[in-house]
């Protein structure tokens, strides 16, 4: 294989990688998305509280990694169950944007709290994985993207599972089509949009560890959240395979981005062009190169 053969396939690796660890936050939309008909515009703060909490109990000594991981899981279960409750129950009903708003409210006042509770020096997640770049033939990676992609794949594959198998997973499908006929045949809207966001915060904490043991935790990480968006719109709102492959996508022109054209522009191209790419999509297919087209009669 050539030099710049085996450049470009180290490039693509790469960005193969951070694209799957982009997926795993857009499945938070996602899945948020499919049983609420709602965008959550919080998920990159709930990667960002989650890491800190993980952080935070990885900084006593006393705990380890498992334990600190679980606390992390069952407690961003409960802030999905209690946001769901106190926040966006009393909006059932009302128009989208109303929920839309919450989220984005929502957004700004865990960046707030966030370091008056946690503290605003950066905090660090240590995996148990080394640091040794594990070699693919003529690349290697950090063995963080390795295990990121690794869950991400994982969370994929189960969530796949559950939307297309479970009787509960079908029935969320349905409340996302049609809450007032779900209602009509006998479902409880309302435990499947807590369930959903109880999902979103089971999503949050892995993505909470993986991005916090790649970039360490403070309130940047929040703006991996920022990333995800051309991800759910290349792929598609009501995707999940969508959203795998539009992480893909987006972790690859990230890569090529970088070390293409990064050389003759002093950097930065890996910053915008996602959304240049995903303002071009839109242009193209508004509901997103997986995503379903809605036709509304009037």
């Amino acid at each position: 294989m050539s030099e710049d053969l085996e450049f470009a396939f180290a490039l693509v690796l790469s960005g193969a990688s951070i694209g799957l660890m982009y997926s795993l936050i857009a499945l938070g939309f996602v899945l948020v998305y499919k049983a609420t008909d709602a965008i959550n515009f919080a998920q990159g703060e709930f990667v960002m509280v989650a890491g800190l909490i993980v952080a935070m109990l990885l900084s006593f000594e006393s705990v380890p990694l498992a334990v600190a991981v679980a606390v992390t899981l069952a407690v961003m279960i409960g802030f999905g169950f209690g946001l769901e409750r106190v926040v966006l129950r009393p909006l059932l009903g009302r128009p989208v944007v109303a929920v839309i708003m919450a989220t984005i409210g929502l957004a700004a006042i865990l960046r707030g709290l966030g370091p008056v509770v946690f503290g605003s020096e950066t905090r660090a997640v240590s995996l148990p994985i080394g640091d040794e770049p594990i070699v693919f033939g003529p690349a290697s990676l950090p063995p963080v993207q390795v295990a990121g992609a690794v869950v991400a794949i994982a969370f994929f594959l189960a969530f796949s599972w559950f939307f297309k198998k479970s009787r509960m997973g079908v029935a969320m499908r349905a409340v996302a089509d049609n809450q007032q006929v779900a209602q009509a045949m006998g479902i409880n809207v309302e435990r499947y949009f807590a369930l959903a966001w109880a999902m979103a915060g089971v999503v949050s904490a892995m993505g909470g560890v993986v991005w916090g043991s790649m970039l360490g935790v403070d309130v940047h990480l929040a703006l991996v959240g920022l990333k995800v968006f051309p991800v759910v719109i290349l792929g598609g709102l009501d995707s999940i395979g969508g959203a795998l492959i539009g992480g893909l996508i987006i972790g690859i022109v990230e890569s090529l981005a970088a070390g293409y054209l990064d050389p003759y522009v002093g950097g930065g191209t890996k910053d915008f062009a996602p959304y240049v790419l995903m303002i071009l999509v839109l242009m193209i297919r508004p509901y997103g190169i997986f995503g379903k087209r809605k036709i509304e009669r009037v």
